[in-house]
C-alpha cells in the first residue's frame, strides 16, 4: 500500500485521489503541496482499533503524534477513538489548543523540561513517561503538593537490536532513550519513583525502533517488559497495570517493499501478552501500542512541479522539483527511499521510461529525493507525485533557505479541503523585530527582571 486507498488513474491517465484530481488540487493551492486521503487515515485507525479488540481484552492504540500533527488530524484520531502521544511542551500545547482530551495523553521524551512537566501536571494528563533519574527528580519536586498522585510509566531500555537504519534503532544499550534493564538503572528508577507520593508507577514502556517488519523484536520486547515487570513485583510489591511495546511499524515506501501487516503484528503482540502474563503471573494488564507512521505514512502524498533537467552523459540525468529537504529531510537524513509518478501519464501507448535523478531545490549537494525512479517523457511544468509522504516528512519541515512550508489538503468523498495554508513572508517575518525595536524591547525585559530580582 505505497498509495491511498482510494488513488487510481481516469481514463485519460489523470492521477486521483478521493475522487479528486490531483492536477486540480496543484492548480488551485499550487505546489509542493500534501495530500492526505482521509478514507486511508481512517482506516488504518480501525484497522488497529479492531484488530486489538479481537485477540485483546484490554487494548489502547496511541498515535505516536511525532509522526505529524494538524488540528483536522487530530479532530480524526480523537474521533476514530484513539489516544495521543506527545514527546515535547509544543506538540502538547497544541494537542490541548486543537481540544484533544488530556485524559488520553502520554508524554514522551528523553530531556522533558520543568515546564514541560509543569505543563503536564497541570492538564492533568493520563500519564508520563519517565525516561531518567533526573526528571524522577523533578517530578519528585514538582508533585510534592499534589493532592492525586501522577501516573507514569518507566521506559525501560530492553538492550534489543532491530533490522533498521541506526538513527532509527532506540532499544540498544548504546542509546538516548530508556532506563537500562541490564545495567540496573531501570530497577533503580522503580524504587525511587516509589519513594515518591505524588508519582504512582502504572506499567512499562519499551521502544526499540522504527520502520520495522518483523514480528521477533515484538515479541522479544513483551516477553523482556513482562519478565522485569514480574521480577519489580517481586522485589518491590508494584503490580504493573500497563505494558507497552512502543510502535515502529514499518510502511512500504517503494512498490517492492513489503507490507505492513498489522493484523500479523497485532496478533503477535497480543499472543506473547498472554503467553508472558500467564508465566509472570501478571493479571490482565493493559496493552498499549503506539502506531505513527503506519497510520498516516501511506495517507499522504507530496505533489511537486517539474523544474530544471541536468544531463550528465554516462552518469545520470538530474530533474528538479520545487521542493525538497526543506520539506523532507528523510532522504538526507537517513537515506530514506521513496518512489514517484507523473500526476498525468501518458495514455499514447508510449511505455518507454528512463531513469532520473530527483533534486531538490535547496543549497545542498545532498538535497536529492529520489536516487532513481524511472519515468516517461514529461516537460518542464509537470506534476511530479511521491506517495507515503505522510509520515515525518512536514514534521521535520525546515525553513531552510526561507522557503515557505507547503500547503496541506485533507480529501475525503470527492471534497477538498485546506487545512493547512502555505506559510507566507508575513509568517517568516512575524517573529523578527528591527535592531533598534530588539534594543529597546531588550532592554525593557532587562529593567522589569531587575525589578522583580529587588522586590
Amino acid at each position: 500500500m505505497v498509495w491511498p486507498i482510494t488513488a487510481e488513474r481516469a481514463s485519460d491517465g489523470s492521477l486521483h485521489i478521493g475522487g479528486v484530481s490531483v492536477a486540480d488540487l496543484a492548480a488551485e493551492f499550487g505546489t509542493p503541496l500534501y495530500v492526505y486521503d482521509v478514507a486511508t487515515l481512517r482506516i488504518q485507525c480501525r484497522r488497529y482499533m479492531q484488530a486489538f479488540s479481537d485477540v485483546h481484552p484490554r487494548t489502547r492504540v496511541t498515535y505516536a503524534g511525532k509522526a505529524w500533527l494538524s488540528r483536522a488530524l487530530l479532530e480524526i484520531i480523537a474521533e476514530e477513538g484513539l489516544a495521543l502521544d506527545v514527546v515535547s511542551g509544543g506538540e502538547l500545547a497544541f494537542a490541548l489548543a486543537c481540544g484533544f482530551p488530556s485524559e488520553r495523553i502520554h508524554f514522551h521524551g528523553n530531556n522533558k523540561t520543568p515546564d514541560e512537566l509543569r505543563a503536564a501536571l497541570a492538564a492533568n494528563i493520563d500519564a508520563i513517561v519517565v525516561d531518567g533519574f533526573d526528571e524522577i527528580e523533578m517530578l519528585a519536586d514538582l508533585t510534592k503538593d499534589r493532592s492525586a498522585p501522577q501516573d507514569v510509566l518507566i521506559r525501560l531500555n530492553p538492550g534489543i537490536d532491530v533490522h533498521t537504519h541506526d538513527y532509527r534503532k532506540t532499544g540498544i544499550p548504546d542509546s538516548k532513550f530508556g532506563l537500562g534493564i541490564t545495567t540496573g538503572d531501570a530497577a533503580i528508577a522503580v524504587e525511587r519513583i516509589l519513594a515518591v507520593p505524588g508519582l504512582r508507577l502504572r506499567g512499562y514502556h519499551a521502544h526499540v525502533g522504527s520502520q520495522i517488519f518483523e514480528l521477533e523484536p515484538f515479541v522479544e520486547t513483551v516477553e523482556t517488559v513482562f519478565a522485569f515487570a514480574g521480577e519489580m513485583r517481586d522485589r518491590f510489591g508494584v503490580e504493573a497495570e500497563e505494558i507497552s511495546p512502543g510502535g515502529g511499524f514499518g510502511i512500504a515506501y517503494e512498490p517492492d517493499d513489503p507490507e505492513p501487516a498489522i493484523e500479523a503484528i497485532v496478533v503477535a503482540i497480543a499472543d506473547a501478552t498472554e503467553v508472558a502474563a500467564a508465566r509472570y503471573g501478571i493479571t490482565d494488564p493493559l496493552l498499549t501500542i503506539e502506531p505513527g507512521r503506519s497510520i498516516v505514512g501511506a495517507a499522504g502524498v507530496a505533489v511537486y512541479t517539474l523544474g530544471a533537467r541536468k544531463q550528465i552523459p554516462g552518469i545520470r540525468t538530474y530533474v528538479s522539483v520545487d521542493g525538497g529537504m526543506a520539506d523532507n529531510i528523510r532522504p538526507a537524513l537517513y537515506g530514506a527511499a521513496y518512489t514517484a509518478e507523473l500526476v498525468h501519464r501518458p495514455t499514447n501507448g508510449a511505455s518507454e521510461t528512463h531513469p532520473v535523478t530527483i533534486a531538490g531545490k535547496y543549497c545542498e549537494s545532498g538535497d536529492v529525493l529520489i536516487e532513481k525512479v524511472e519515468l516517461p517523457p514529461f516537460a518542464i511544468g509537470d506534476l511530479l507525485a511521491v506517495p507515503a509522504s505522510g509520515a515525518y516528512c512536514l514534521a521535520m519541515a525546515s525553513n531552510y533557505n526561507l522557503a515557505y512550508r507547503p500547503a496541506v489538503v485533507f480529501i475525503e468523498a470527492g471534497e477538498a479541503w485546506l487545512v493547512q495554508r502555505r506559510e507566507t513572508l508575513d509568517d517568516l517575518l512575524r517573529r523578527e523585530m528591527p535592531l533598534g525595536d530588539a534594543r529597546i524591547e531588550t532592554d525593557s525585559v532587562r529593567r522589569s527582571l531587575v525589578t522583580s530580582s529587588s522586590a
